[in-house]
């Protein structure tokens, strides 16, 4: 054992244990008390294995114990956001691209293209700045990494600038918040603006929060640690409270989070939905999109006094390959153009193809810049199989993989956006950055319809 260190070794890692014990005992708290105490057994707990407890001390540990269950928050309503799972829908295994035969492959890529025709294929650039990261970009201090950041962020900002969301009396909800980073850009931007608030919604716990540097005593920040698929933002206290116009935004958002953000939006926060076991208005997006309409019509009538409405979406989309059938909000696009889960599986899997040619580069530069940055552009590493950049060989070319892995993108993006249009938002897709900057660079913005913004200005 290491001098200083617990004495007790650990078959199961083949290493000695590496606590530091009191002064003058060779164990660290636990070992010693197996040593010294065999009279009493330990036992893992079942709450998590990876720690012991005294059996005759369980029931006192189990209610201490940092892996047991903590207690929901108001804002929790399982599955409000997860959409209606049709489980004849989905077949029960898929058989991976690299299993199918050249005419099945074939015969995909024909369905795609059919589907596809009549899509705008190139989509508008609107790459914009603001003057709120100017002095962040112009500071030499910053690697290539955190400059790729930046332009992002700037070209963000500068479409909610046009989208005239920048403004007071607003909350911002930063979906997949992470480090906070683009809450925190909006706030500078907003520096002379007054009833402002943001809610940054994250599942995990994240190291290397930029909460700290807001510096604006009239901003009003806070975290929502839980999942899209279970926020119901009408309990959230602080929106009950205010009452504020709420534009959603994200930045590289990940596959299905993309979905459950827009139907937490759209669907369960502007119906105004009470109660947790009440079904929300997920299932009337497999009505008729007249029958849509007039629903909603006649809820934002019944509501209109209660709604709190939602000013704007923005958000950068990412990771189609991570897109779920079960929580798609395009589902009946995709039916209206005779496709359905079976296809949606193979055209998400090969969305990959029109980045994973470039992933390898990268993810090297990406690493050595900011090591904080790591996960922000979600860079996923592709198996071959996945990829197909040897199964596929002689079958497709590589810049025909991109071209069909850019059309599956656009497919399902083009899904959420007629989605966004059904419920009376004007949706629009544009290249939000070069795709130098980044590979996924495709801006997803939404306004109501009758607070749409000329193009003149």
């Amino acid at each position: 054992p290491v001098p200083g260190r617990c004495a007790y070794f650990l078959e199961r890692k083949k290493r000695f244990c590496k606590m530091i014990p009191a002064p003058g005992r060779r164990f660290c708290g636990e070992h010693g008390q197996q040593e010294e105490e065999n009279d009493r057994k330990r036992i893992p707990c079942p709450l998590d294995p990876k720690h012991t407890v005294y059996e005759d001390q369980l029931q006192k540990h189990l209610k201490k114990c940092n892996s047991r269950e903590k207690p929901k928050p108001v804002y929790f309503v399982q599955d409000i956001n997860a959409g209606v799972k049709d489980v004849a829908e989905i077949p029960e295994k898929q058989v991976p691209i690299s299993s199918l035969s050249k005419e099945e492959l074939d015969n995909l890529i024909i369905k795609l293209k059919k589907a596809s025709n009549g899509l705008e294929l190139r989509l508008k650039e609107q790459i914009l700045s603001h003057q709120a990261l100017q002095e962040a970009l112009n500071d030499p201090k910053n690697g290539e990494s955190a400059f790729k950041h930046l332009k992002q962020q700037a070209s963000i900002l500068g479409n909610m600038e046009k989208l005239h969301l920048l403004g007071p009396g607003r909350c911002f909800v930063e979906f997949g918040a992470g480090r906070g980073k683009l809450s925190h850009w909006v706030d500078v931007a907003l520096q002379n603006v007054e009833n402002v608030q943001f809610l940054l919604v994250e599942r995990a716990t994240t190291r290397f929060k930029v909460d700290g540097k807001h510096k604006r005593r009239d901003s009003v920040f806070e975290r929502l640690q839980v999942d899209i698929q279970h926020l119901c933002l009408n309990k959230v206290p602080i929106l009950e409270e205010k009452k504020l116009p709420v534009v959603g935004i994200g930045k590289h958002l990940c596959g299905a989070a993309t979905d459950l953000a827009l139907r937490c939006l759209a669907e369960s926060y502007t119906t105004c939905c009470d109660g947790e076991n009440e079904e929300p208005a997920p299932k009337r997006s497999r009505n008729h999109k007249t029958e849509v309409a007039s629903n909603n019509s006649a809820d934002n009538e019944s509501n209109k006094d209660d709604c709190k409405p939602v000013a704007g979406i923005v958000i950068a989309l990412c990771c189609h390959h991570k897109c779920d059938w079960t929580h798609y909000v395009g589902r009946e696009f995709f039916k209206s153009v005779g496709l359905g889960p079976v296809e949606f599986h193979y055209f998400q899997r090969m969305s990959s193809w029109a980045t994973c040619g470039m992933r390898e580069t990268t993810t090297k530069a990406s690493t050595s810049e900011d090591p904080t940055n790591d996960t922000e552009e979600h860079e996923q590493t592709f198996s071959k199989t996945e990829s197909g950049s040897d199964t596929l060989q002689g079958i497709l070319t590589v810049e025909e993989r991109k071209e069909i892995g850019c059309l599956c993108k656009l497919l399902i993006d083009h899904g959420r956006i007629e989605y966004l249009q059904q419920r009376g938002y004007k949706a629009a897709l544009q290249y939000y950055t070069e795709f130098a900057v980044s590979l996924e660079n495709v801006l997803l913005t939404a306004v109501p319809s009758p607070s749409l913004i000329p193009e003149s200005t």
